[in-house]
C-alpha cells in the first residue's frame, strides 16, 4: 500500500465489505460512517444515542442508515447478538466513555464501557470460523505520562493517572491477552490504534477545546482556557480514520501481523500548545481567550507527543493535513454550517478534498 501523502483510501477494498462499527454516533464515528457509506460499505451498527445537542449524527441525516442500532456495549448478550447478526468482515470498535474530565465524575462507568465494552466485542468473536479484521481504537493517553519532551514510542510503558487514561491503557492489555489467548492461530486478526487529539466539524462535547471555542464565538465570548500551555498531538480527525482505515486493510491482506500497536498521529512540528491551537483558529474566526488555568484542578497531562515512525514504516502511512491545514478545515466547517451551510454536504466535501492525490 502506498503512503497516505500520495494515495488515497480506495473503494475498491472497501465496496461491498461488511463493516460492524461500534460508537458511531459519536464525533469520530460520525465522520468514520460518512466515509465508509461513501466507499461502498455494507455497515452494521452499535452505540448509544448521541448525548448532544447539536450532534454531527444527527445533522448527517442518517435517515437510510439501514444498519443503525442504538444499544450499550455493556450489555454482553446484546453485542453478541449484533456480531452474529451482521458477519463482519470488518470491526471498527469506537464505542468509548472519550473524555477525561467525565472520567474523574463518572469513573465506574468509564471503567465498565472502556474495559468491559471491549471485552464483550472481543468475546463475541470467539470460536467464529472466518477472517475477520478488528481494530481496537484506545488514546494516545495510555502510555504512562512523565512529561518528558521525547514523543511516545509503541514500546514505551503503559499507565495512566486519570480513570480514562488508565482504563485506555488496561484496555490495551486486555486486547493483547485475548489476542494472545484465543486468537493466536485463528483468521481473526486484531490491532490497537492509538490516535492523537482530534480535531474537525462537527465535534459539540462539552470540555473539547475546539466545541468549547466555537460556543464562545457564535456567542461572541471570552474562551476559557484550563491549561493553555498543554501539548498535544493535533491532528484532523480523518487522518486518524485514514489510518484506521489503512490498519484494517492490512491486516485483511496479511501485511500487518495480529497484535500491533500504531501511534497515528502528526508530524512532530505539528505538535503544538492550547494556546497555539486557539491563535491558529482565531486567525479565521476572530474572538478572545483568557488563561483561566487552576493550580487545584484535577490532573491532565501537560505534554504528550507521539511518534509515527512504526506506523509509517509498517502501513506507509502519514498524515495527510498539517496543523495549519487541520484547523482552517476545523473552523471552516463550524463557520459555514453557523452560516446555513448543509453539514452532510460540507463532511463529504472534506473528505473528497481529503481523498484527493497530492501532487
Amino acid at each position: 500500500m502506498e503512503g497516505l501523502v500520495n494515495a488515497v483510501i480506495s473503494s475498491e477494498f472497501w465496496s461491498g465489505k461488511r463493516v460492524f462499527v461500534t460508537g458511531h454516533t459519536g464525533f469520530k464515528g460520525s465522520w468514520l460512517l460518512a466515509w465508509l457509506q461513501k466507499l461502498g460499505a455494507e455497515i452494521q451498527m452499535l452505540a448509544l444515542a448521541p448525548d448532544t445537542t447539536p450532534n454531527l449524527y444527527s445533522q448527517l441525516n442518517p435517515a437510510d442508515d439501514q444498519g443503525h442500532f442504538i444499544g450499550d456495549i455493556r450489555d454482553a448478550a446484546l453485542v453478541r447478538e449484533r456480531i452474529q447478526q451482521a458477519k463482519p468482515d470488518i470491526v471498527l470498535h469506537l464505542a468509548a466513555q472519550p473524555l477525561v474530565l467525565r472520567g474523574y465524575e463518572e469513573p465506574l462507568e468509564t471503567w465498565q464501557t472502556n474495559v468491559m465494552g471491549t471485552a464483550h466485542v472481543l468475546d463475541a468473536l470467539k470460536g467464529v470460523d472466518r477472517k475477520i479484521a478488528v481494530v481496537i481504537v484506545t488514546t494516545d493517553k495510555v502510555y504512562e505520562n512523565r512529561e518528558w519532551a521525547h514523543a511516545y514510542r509503541e514500546s514505551d510503558r503503559l499507565g495512566g493517572h486519570d480513570p480514562y487514561s488508565a482504563s485506555k491503557a488496561a484496555c490495551e492489555l486486555l486486547v493483547k491477552s485475548y489476542q494472545k489467548s484465543f486468537f493466536g492461530n485463528s483468521d481473526i486478526r486484531i490491532g490497537t490504534a492509538r490516535a492523537g487529539n482530534v480535531i474537525g466539524g462537527g465535534d459539540w462535547a462539552d470540555n473539547r477545546i475546539t466545541p468549547d471555542l466555537v460556543r464562545a464565538l457564535e456567542k461572541g465570548e471570552t474562551l476559557n482556557l484550563r491549561n493553555p500551555n498543554a501539548v498535544r498531538p493535533w491532528q484532523h480527525v480523518l487522518d486518524p480514520l485514514a489510518g484506521y482505515l489503512l490498519m484494517a486493510q492490512a491486516l485483511w491482506e496479511g501485511k500487518l501481523q495480529s497484535g500491533e500497536a500504531l501511534n497515528f498521529g502528526p508530524e512532530a512540528v505539528d505538535q503544538r500548545s492550547v494556546k497555539e491551537l486557539i491563535e491558529e483558529a482565531l486567525k479565521s474566526w476572530p474572538g478572545d481567550w483568557a488563561d483561566t488555568s487552576n493550580p487545584d484542578a484535577v490532573h491532565e497531562a501537560g505534554r504528550l507527543m507521539l511518534s509515527i515512525d512504526k506506523t509509517r514504516e509498517l502501513l506507509n502511512w502519514a498524515p495527510r493535513w498539517d496543523f495549519s491545514q487541520a484547523v482552517a478545515q476545523t473552523i471552516e466547517w463550524y463557520r459555514q454550517v453557523s452560516q446555513g451551510a448543509n453539514p452532510k454536504e460540507l463532511t463529504l466535501k472534506q473528505i473528497t478534498a481529503f481523498e484527493a492525490p497530492v501532487e
